[in-house]
């Protein structure tokens, strides 16, 4: 098993702020661009990610859903859509995502189906056995601290829930692994400095994907913190990763 950099020590800007307000800081200022940024840079393969990950807990049929790192919530009314759940939560550190999720979900009309808080994912504001199921969605990277994470996230599920975590990865096989460490290093922040005002979001992107725990290093995580059944399933030639582990 590869042993990756820490991504907790992986950080947007400085060393001299804790990542968590960091990231804040770095999705507040992008969070105008995010949207179109994440469908050029994937070439809308993004959504069909999301789609794949969704069915593989269509037969969970969860009635409760917390959405982690949400964002602007697209895999939360994705969700909504796919798996008809009575609610869900989706929890974000910043505001100015959450802003622009919320005008997604108004323009769905979910607003009674679905709702968007801002809060810490290390540190949640809701009761133990809370929750049916877990979605993060490439927000695992983005952690200060990725076990407690866990650990939190656990706590709130409900005996016999499921945690789904879809996160970037970096391809192993050649010539996949050297046509994306290209493109990662070198495309995605020349792209992301064009559209977006700041120029080292982007380059933190690459970054935290290449240190982000990956394969069985990822599902040790998993199982540290409790969960059982752990899998995980590669898509697009191991671009993306399905991580899913049961309480």
């Amino acid at each position: 098993m590869k042993k990756r950099y820490n991504a907790e020590k992986v950080v947007p800007y400085n060393d001299s702020e804790a990542k968590t307000k960091q990231v804040k800081t770095m999705f507040d200022s992008i969070a105008h661009s995010y949207d179109k940024l994440n469908i050029t840079l994937s070439f809308g393969i993004d959504r069909l990610w999301r789609r794949k990950a969704l069915a593989s807990l269509k037969r969970f049929a969860p009635k409760s859903i917390l959405d982690v790192a949400t964002g602007t919530g697209d895999l939360a009314i994705l969700a909504y859509k796919k798996l008809s759940p009575d609610k869900i939560t989706g929890i974000d550190l910043s505001e100015g995502m959450l802003e622009i999720g919320r005008d997604k979900v108004k323009a769905e009309n979910l607003q009674d189906k679905i709702t968007l808080e801002c809060q810490d994912c290390l540190n949640l504001d809701f009761e133990d056995n809370t929750f049916d199921a877990i979605t993060v969605g490439f927000g695992v990277r983005n952690f200060e601290n990725i076990s407690k994470g866990y650990d939190e996230m656990y706590r709130v599920l409900k005996p016999g829930g499921v945690l789904m975590v879809l996160e970037l990865s970096t391809p192993e096989k050649f010539p996949m692994n050297v046509l994306y460490n290209f493109y990662s290093s070198t495309i995605i922040p020349t792209i992301g400095k064009l559209v977006s005002n700041d120029t080292k979001a982007y380059s933190y992107l690459n970054q935290s994907i290449k240190a982000v725990p990956q394969g069985e290093e990822m599902a040790s995580i998993f199982k540290k913190s409790g969960f059982r059944e752990v899998s995980f399933k590669r898509y697009t030639f191991g671009i993306c990763t399905n991580y899913m582990g049961i309480k």
